[in-house]
């Protein structure tokens, strides 16, 4: 393991960290937010508003985490402070339906042209668990065919060649998952069509399910070849298995109508999560009125949860949602993030390093690889050192991104001129540090 000696500014996340390392496994509540590849202890952060993040030391970083993508707006956006409060205090929870329910709902149904009906939940795990429960109820069949590399949360039918956190420990599969589950999971390459061919001709009778990220953010971000998604329609239509599209990162970030309306394919079932929770803990599933009558009460296939439509959460993720969809809000992120990712591929070519961008809406990941990774084992090929030495220049030059090569760094709207600015230059330096 990489280490960093303490840093003076850093006392209290230091003595925060080991105070967490003896309550909290790893003395982190998610793995994502542990530093294993990078070396060192991870700040604990205080605040935040707008771009910034304030640790608990007073460091002030920009911020291209924005809670995993959740925060679109960034930091404490006052549309979405004054919604989440104005709900806390009517009540944090009811175990009962809500008005706001009803209001979050249409609004996903009318940007998402594939959901006709939708189905809160807590998580992007609760959702797409659920999806695949969902299809496996309509199928009547078990096998689910994923992607090597492809994070779809902690379920043990998905936790199977996972990228993301995953990778970044560098474990194939999770310990602890069901070996007959497990044995229901198919794995093929990302963006290779022929591989797809191969397992429906050998399996296509016994899939209930195809779930892929059309724009993968867990190996890094990788967008899914457009020929490769229509293919992956045209086989599951073929052989009655139905196709889901896992955008709980890119729902209502890529466009309002997500991947799927930037590609203009139409998935069977699609997942949320972030976006539309505007910082809260949130979670859906969605499809056609026909194939959501499936799910109870409606139907056979059972899935519950206490706070799930939470009216805090939702109350949120409609004053973000509402945000994003007024004219020119993508259009803005869009030009935002092209300005960042043309300025990190001019910052690698003047320092000489050997690295790759690649970009989408809202997202973007600097690869330490020669030429933009198309799989997960292209992504792997990453450098994992000189990462690490870019990772804390970075930290040092006040921009905080995430601690792992196969992670997506995250554009909300909240981010300047300036802080572009200011990033292109810090990562300039940062790799003339790699390379030196």
């Amino acid at each position: 393991m990489i280490t960093k000696a303490y840093m003076p500014g850093t006392t209290q996340s230091n003595q925060l960290y080991e105070a967490a390392s003896q309550l909290i496994p790893g003395g982190v509540n998610s793995p994502a937010r542990a530093w294993a590849r990078v070396g060192g202890n991870p700040r604990f952060i205080h605040r935040g508003h707008g771009s910034k993040i304030w640790d608990v030391d007073g460091n002030e970083f920009i911020d291209y985490v924005c809670s995993w993508g959740a925060l679109i707006l960034g930091h404490c956006h006052p549309e979405v402070v004054e919604a989440a409060e104005s709900a806390v205090r009517r009540g944090s929870s009811f175990g009962a339906p809500t008005e706001i329910e009803n209001t979050a709902a249409q609004i996903i149904v009318n940007a998402v042209p594939s959901v006709d009906m939708v189905r809160c939940v807590n998580s992007g795990t609760e959702a797409t668990m659920s999806a695949i429960r969902l299809a496996r109820a309509a199928t009547g069949r078990d096998a689910v065919l994923k992607f090597d590399g492809g994070y779809h949360g902690h379920d043990d039918a998905l936790l199977v060649k996972a990228g993301s956190g995953v990778a970044s420990f560098g474990i194939a599969d999770s310990a602890g998952i069901n070996s007959r589950l497990a044995s229901d999971t198919l794995v093929a390459p990302y963006n290779d069509a022929e591989s797809l061919r191969q397992l429906f001709d050998a399996h296509g009778a016994k899939i209930a399910c195809v779930i892929v990220e059309p724009i993968a953010g867990n190996m890094g971000v990788v967008p899914g070849a457009n020929d490769w998604l229509m293919e992956m329609r045209r086989l599951t239509s073929k052989h009655g298995a139905l196709l889901i599209f896992d955008e709980v990162i890119s729902g209502f970030r890529a466009s309002a109508a997500g991947a799927q309306g930037t590609y203009g394919i139409e998935p069977d079932i699609t997942c949320l999560g972030k976006i539309i929770g505007g910082g809260y803990p949130v979670g859906a599933y969605g499809a056609s009125a026909e194939l959501m009558s499936v799910v109870a009460p409606l139907g056979e296939m059972y899935q519950a949860g206490t706070l799930s439509g939470n009216p805090v959460a939702m109350a949120a993720g409609v004053a973000t949602m509402l945000e994003m969809l007024e004219p020119g809000r993508y259009d803005e992120l869009a030009s935002k993030t092209n300005t960042l990712a043309a300025g990190l591929s001019e910052a690698v070519k003047a320092s000489g390093a050997i690295c790759s961008v690649t970009s989408v809406t809202g997202m973007l990941t600097l690869f330490f690889t020669p030429t933009p990774p198309t799989n997960m084992t292209e992504a792997t090929q990453t450098d994992h050192g000189r990462f690490s030495t870019f990772f804390h220049a970075m930290l040092d030059a006040g921009i905080y991104i995430p601690p792992s090569p196969f992670e997506a760094w995250f554009v909300s709207t909240s981010h300047s001129a300036a802080d572009i600015e200011q990033t292109v230059s810090a990562a300039e330096g940062a790799l003339r540090r790699v390379v030196g």
